[in-house]
C-alpha cells in the first residue's frame, strides 16, 4: 500500500492539507482571542449601564456584574473624562495591557502564540472602543488563564477539524488518482507484460485508449515502438528462413558447378578459336561461382570469411569484370572502359576484391539499360601515398532518395525494382574485411560515382580489425 503510487499520493495528500492548517492555525486562534476579549469589553460595558443608570448600587449586584463579565474593573471614558465603572480586588499585578482598537495582524498573531506558549496565570489590561460609540474607549482588567484555557480548546477543535478534512480530501484525491491514473497505468502495464510474452504476435500489440493526454502520449509511443519490434522480429525471423534456404540452394549448386566445372576441361582442349578464347572465362566463372557458393555456406554459419590477401594485378581482375558484364548486353547499348595501370598491385582478396567490383559494374548497367538509352561505364585507379583508390564511374540515372538512405541497408537499399539490396551491402562488407571503406562520391541525374579505398600498409589493416 505504501509503496504504491495511490499510496504514497494519499499520505502526501493528507500532510499537505494538514500543512495547510497549521499555517491557518495561527490566524484563526489569533481571532479567536480578539473576538473573546472583545465579547469581555461588550460584557463589562453592558455590566456599567447597569451602573450609570443607578448612582447607588448593591455591592454584591456590583460583584455578580463584575463575575459575569469575567473582568476585575471597567473604566469608561466619556467626554474627555476618564471614570471607574466597576471594580474589584485585583489578585495581582497587571502584567501586560492590549489595545485592540489599532492592532495589525500580526501583533494580534504574535499575542495569542505568546499566549499560548505562557502557562502562568497573568493579569492583563485590554482596551477597545465601546459598542455603539457610547463613549470613547472602554478599559477592563481580567485573568488570562480562562482566556488560555478557551484558546486550547479551540485551538483543539481546529486541528481536529483539519484532521478530519485532511482524511476525507486525501481520501477522495486518492479514489480519484486510483481510477483517473492508476488505473490506466496499470493497464498500460499488462499491456506490456501480454506482448512480452509473443512479441511476434501483431494481435497484442497495445491500442491506445486512454482519456489523459500524457497517458495517451505514452500508449502512442509503446504502440509506434511495439509495431517496430514485431516487424523487425518478422524480418529477421524471414531473414533467417531465407539464409536456410540459400544455404540449401548454395549446397546443391555447388555440387552441379563442380560437375560443370569438369566438363570444362574437355571444352578447353578444343581447336576452335572461339572457344579457346573464351573457354578460360568460363572456367574462372564457373570456378569462382564455385567459390560464391562455399562462401554464402560459411556466411550462413556467420559472416563473410576473413579475405587472403596477397598481391594481385588488378588489371586483370577488371578486365574479367568488365569481359563478364560485356557478355550480358549487346553491342552499343553500354560502353566500358577501364584506366588501370599494367603494372599496378593490390594486396587484397582476389575473389572477393572481384565480387565488389563485379556488384558495382553490374549495378551501373542494370541502371543504364532500365533507362533505354545508351551509357558508359569506367573503371578506373590510382596510387597514393597510404591506399589505393579504385572508382566506378556510370552516366545513369543517379540513385533514387530511399536507396541513398538506405544504401547499406540489407533488403532496403535497393535501387531497382524487384532487387533485393543486398549488392552494396556485401561489397561493404568485403571492403570492410581489407580494412578499406566503399564510399558514394556523388550521385545525381549526371550520373554515380563509388570509391573503394584499400589501405596499402598492414597497420591500417590492423587498424580496421580493431
Amino acid at each position: 500500500m505504501l509503496n504504491s503510487l495511490s499510496g504514497r499520493f494519499l499520505i502526501l495528500t493528507t500532510l499537505f492539507v494538514m500543512l495547510a492548517e497549521i499555517f491557518i492555525f495561527a490566524p484563526s486562534v489569533a481571532r479567536f482571542r480578539e473576538e473573546y476579549l472583545l465579547s469581555r469589553l461588550e460584557r463589562a460595558q453592558i455590566a456599567s449601564l447597569a451602573l450609570l443608570s443607578n448612582d447607588q448600587i448593591d455591592p454584591d449586584v456590583e460583584e455578580e456584574l463584575l463575575r459575569n463579565a469575567e473582568v476585575f474593573n471597567v473604566v469608561l471614558r466619556r467626554n474627555e473624562a476618564r471614570e471607574l465603572i466597576l471594580s474589584s480586588p485585583v489578585p495581582r499585578p497587571i502584567a501586560a495591557t492590549f489595545d485592540l482598537r489599532d492592532a495589525s495582524a500580526w501583533e494580534l498573531i504574535r499575542d495569542a502564540l505568546v499566549r499560548l506558549a505562557d502557562p502562568d496565570p497573568k493579569v492583563i489590561r485590554v482596551i477597545g472602543n465601546p459598542v455603539n460609540e457610547a463613549g470613547l474607549l472602554i478599559e477592563v482588567s481580567m485573568e488570562s488563564q480562562p482566556m488560555r484555557k478557551a484558546m486550547i480548546a479551540y485551538g483543539l477543535r481546529i486541528l481536529m477539524m483539519s484532521a478530519v478534512i485532511s482524511v476525507f480530501t486525501a481520501l477522495l484525491l486518492f479514489l480519484s488518482v486510483r481510477q483517473l491514473l492508476v488505473k490506466p497505468i496499470k493497464g498500460v502495464i499488462r499491456s506490456m507484460q501480454l506482448y512480452a510474452e509473443a512479441p511476434e504476435d501483431a494481435r497484442r500489440i497495445i491500442e491506445p485508449n486512454a482519456g489523459i493526454r500524457e497517458l495517451r502520449d505514452a500508449e502512442e509511443a509503446l504502440q509506434k515502438l511495439e509495431t517496430q519490434l514485431t516487424a523487425s522480429l518478422k524480418q529477421k525471423e524471414r531473414l533467417a528462413q531465407l539464409g536456410g534456404a540459400v544455404a540449401k540452394i548454395s549446397h546443391d549448386l555447388r555440387n552441379i558447378l563442380t560437375s560443370a566445372q569438369l566438363f570444362t576441361d574437355r571444352i578447353e582442349a578444343s581447336e576452335d578459336p572461339s572457344v579457346k578464347r573464351l573457354a578460360p572465362k568460363l572456367v574462372n566463372s564457373i570456378t569462382r561461382a564455385v567459390n560464391l557458393c562455399e562462401s554464402t555456406l560459411a556466411f550462413g554459419r556467420a559472416e563473410e570469411p576473413a579475405p587472403r590477401l596477397g598481391l594481385v594485378r588488378l588489371a586483370d581482375i577488371v578486365s574479367d569484370v568488365i569481359d563478364g558484364e560485356r557478355l550480358a548486353v549487346g553491342d552499343g547499348e553500354v560502353n566500358f572502359s577501364e584506366d588501370i595501370p599494367a603494372t599496378m598491385t593490390v594486396r587484397a582478396d582476389s575473389e572477393q576484391l572481384y565480387r565488389v567490383l563485379a556488384n558495382l559494374v553490374r549495378n551501373a548497367r542494370q541502371a543504364i539499360v532500365a533507362t533505354g538509352e545508351e551509357g558508359e561505364i569506367s573503371v578506373a585507379a590510382v596510387e597514393e601515398d597510404a591506399q589505393w583508390v579504385i572508382t566506378v564511374t556510370d552516366t545513369g540515372p543517379g540513385l533514387p532518395p530511399k536507396a541513398q538512405a538506405n544504401l547499406f541497408t540489407p533488403f532496403q537499399g535497393g535501387a531497382r525494382k524487384g532487387g533485393a539490396g543486398l549488392g552494396l551491402v556485401i561489397s561493404a562488407e568485403l571492403v570492410r574485411g581489407h580494412g578499406g571503406q566503399l564510399v558514394l562520391e556523388s550521385t545525381g541525374p549526371e550520373g554515380t560515382r563509388f570509391r573503394i579505398l584499400l589501405p596499402r600498409l598492414m597497420a591500417g589493416l590492423e587498424e580496421a580489425a580493431q
